[in-house]
C-alpha cells in the first residue's frame, strides 16, 4: 500500500494544478493557489498537534485502568528504591495494543517520531486519576483478606473467606448470578510470583469454581502474568473488585 504522500509531494502537485489556472485566469485564480498551498503547509505542520491530541483521547478514555496498572506495577523495594520496572512495560504494552492500532497507518511517521511524547501522555493521564488511598488496605494478611471480601460484597457478591487450614490455596470464595470466583488474596511489598498463581489455579478446582483470581495490593512478575494467561488465573488489583461483573468474568 504505498505511503501517505510527503509534503513536498503535497505542495508540488497543488503547484501544478494550480499555477496553470492561475495564468490563465490571472490574480485572482494566483491567489487561490496560494491560499491553497498555505493551507496545506498549515495542516501538515499541526499534525503533530492533531497526533498528541489523539492520542491523549485514547489514554483518557482508558485512564482509570491505566491508574490501576501504575499503582499495583509499582513497589518500594527493601532498600527504599521505587521500582517501576512493571509499569514502564504496561506503558509499551498499551501503547502497542491499544494507541497504535486506532491510530492506523496514517500516523505511522509520528508514532515513531514521537514515541517519548506519547509514553508522557499515558503518565500524565494515569498519575491524573485520584485512586483510593493505599493505606486504606490492611497490611496484615488475615485483615487484607476481610478487606477483600468487603469489597466484593458491595459489589454484590456473596463472598465468605476460607478456613485458615486446608483451603487449598483459595482465601475467599465468592457467588454472584451463578458464577462461582475463587480468589487467593496476597498483601506484599513487591511483585507476586508464579506460586500465587499456581495455588489459584488448584484452587479451582478443588472449590468446583467457574474463575479463578489472585488479588494484590503490588504487582505481577511477567512469569505470573505468563502462567495465569495459559490457565486462565485473573490478576487483580483490590480496586477493581467493587467494579467486577460476574457477566464480564463469564463473556472472558
Amino acid at each position: 500500500m504505498p505511503g501517505k504522500p510527503s509534503l513536498v509531494a503535497r505542495l508540488f502537485w497543488t503547484a501544478v494544478i494550480g499555477l496553470p489556472f492561475g495564468l490563465w485566469y490571472g490574480r485572482p485564480a494566483l491567489a487561490a493557489t496560494g491560499l491553497a498551498l498555505a493551507l496545506v503547509l498549515v495542516r501538515h505542520l499541526g499534525r503533530p498537534r492533531r497526533f498528541r491530541a489523539r492520542v491523549r483521547r485514547i489514554a483518557r478514555a482508558h485512564a482509570e485502568t491505566l491508574a490501576l496498572r501504575r499503582r499495583q506495577e509499582s513497589y518500594t523495594d527493601p532498600y527504599g528504591n521505587r521500582i517501576e520496572d512493571g509499569w514502564l512495560r504496561e506503558r509499551d504494552y498499551f501503547l502497542e495494543r491499544t494507541v497504535l492500532p486506532q491510530l492506523g497507518p496514517r500516523f505511522a511517521d509520528l508514532a515513531e517520531a514521537e514515541h517519548a511524547r506519547m509514553l508522557a501522555i499515558v503518565e500524565a493521564e494515569a498519575a491524573a486519576v485520584a485512586l483510593p488511598e493505599e493505606d486504606e488496605a490492611p497490611g496484615d494478611g488475615l485483615d487484607y483478606e476481610r478487606y477483600c471480601a468487603e469489597r466484593l460484597v458491595r459489589a454484590g457478591w456473596r463472598a465468605h473467606r476460607t478456613p485458615a487450614s486446608g483451603d487449598q490455596g483459595a482465601d475467599i470464595v465468592a457467588v454472584r448470578d451463578g458464577l462461582r470466583l475463587v480468589v487467593q488474596c496476597k498483601r506484599l511489598s513487591k511483585p507476586v510470583g508464579n506460586a500465587a498463581v499456581q495455588e489459584a489455579a488448584a484452587a479451582l478446582r478443588y472449590w468446583d469454581g467457574d474463575r479463578a483470581a489472585v488479588v494484590s495490593n503490588a504487582g505481577f512478575t511477567p512469569a505470573a502474568r505468563r502462567l495465569a494467561t495459559a490457565t486462565g488465573v485473573l490478576l487483580l488489583h483490590h480496586d477493581a473488585l467493587e467494579a467486577i461483573e460476574a457477566f464480564d468474568l463469564a463473556e472472558t
